[in-house]
């Protein structure tokens, strides 16, 4: 392999991008079967707010592993569907899920280990897909969307009566902070402007042993709350799950388990009351951070 930047890859680095290469080609591979087998067979399937579904749908779904230009980094694009399938086809999805966990184990590796050969992975592995010219001339696919390559394909762990769908759009993240740790991340930022000077006067009038909290706002997302036709064997009866991929549900004598139809885009407004023990104080304290206090 050529060296292609200032700082060559060590021989092992190398050998560990073979093995990604070799892992990437793998998870095509085995998606191209699995979607191959779904058009061979074309099972009962739903996906939202397309009636009838296109004839490729899944495997556009599939395939999608890309960044659209200016795309921001943390978003994934969403295909919502329910898939009636057989045992072979449910077989052929989880040897995906398995492909897409042995390649995202494999770029944690890389990324813990060999850290400065993650950007050469990058720039590397979308010239592996299959038809990555015709796909970056037509759409102005920039670089592959590791979310998006290794994202699991839910599979129904027993027959569904019926799937309710629902937007859930109120969710957030919450990370505890200490003063000093709030206090390092305010000196991070352009600490001669005023609100930021602001902000640091605020953080040293509190005790220094609070603990803050820091939230960020999830986009929304759709949930699916599975009823299957029997109890589980940990007696559950249903699973709730994020409906980001299509969910493969074992078939029953080739029909769709009931489906509700959710609307097209989530909610505007909150549509959930707020908790009576909602831990965190109304107004931000720090907002260049998103920190709170707690009550």
């Amino acid at each position: 392999m050529a060296e292609t930047n200032a700082n060559p890859l060590s021989p092992s680095a190398y050998q560990v991008l073979l093995q990604l290469e070799q892992q990437f080609d793998h998870l095509l591979e085995t998606i191209d079967a699995a979607v191959s087998l779904y058009e061979q067979q074309l099972p009962a399937s739903w996906v939202f707010h397309q009636s009838p579904p296109a004839n490729d749908w899944l495997r556009k779904a599939l395939f999608d592993m890309w960044h659209e230009q200016d795309q921001d980094g943390r978003e994934t694009r969403n295909y919502i569907a329910i898939v009636a399938a057989n045992d072979e086809l449910l077989a052929a999805i989880g040897a995906v899920n398995q492909a897409k966990a042995n390649f995202s184990g494999l770029l944690q590796h890389i990324k813990q280990t060999f850290p400065n050969a993650l950007s050469d992975a990058k720039s590397r592995l979308p010239r592996r897909h299959p038809h990555v010219d015709e796909v970056l001339r037509r759409t102005g696919l920039a670089r592959l969307h590791l979310k998006q390559s290794w994202r699991q394909l839910p599979i129904a762990q027993a027959p569904v009566s019926r799937v309710r769908f629902a937007w859930y759009s109120s969710g957030r993240s919450i990370k505890r902070l200490s003063v000093q740790e709030a206090e390092h991340k305010l000196l991070q930022l352009d600490t001669d402007a005023p609100h930021i000077r602001i902000q640091l006067r605020k953080l040293a009038g509190i005790p220094s042993g609070e603990v803050l909290a820091q939230v960020q706002t999830q986009a929304p997302l759709m949930r699916a709350n599975l009823f299957f036709t029997e109890p589980l064997e940990d007696g559950h009866t249903r699973r709730a799950l994020n409906a980001a991929m299509p969910i493969f549900v074992p078939d029953n004598n080739q029909r769709l388990p009931h489906i509700n139809l959710p609307a097209l885009h989530p909610p505007t407004t909150r549509t959930r009351a707020r908790r009576r023990d909602e831990k965190l104080e109304q107004d931000v304290f720090l907002p260049s951070l998103r920190v709170y206090r707690y009550r």
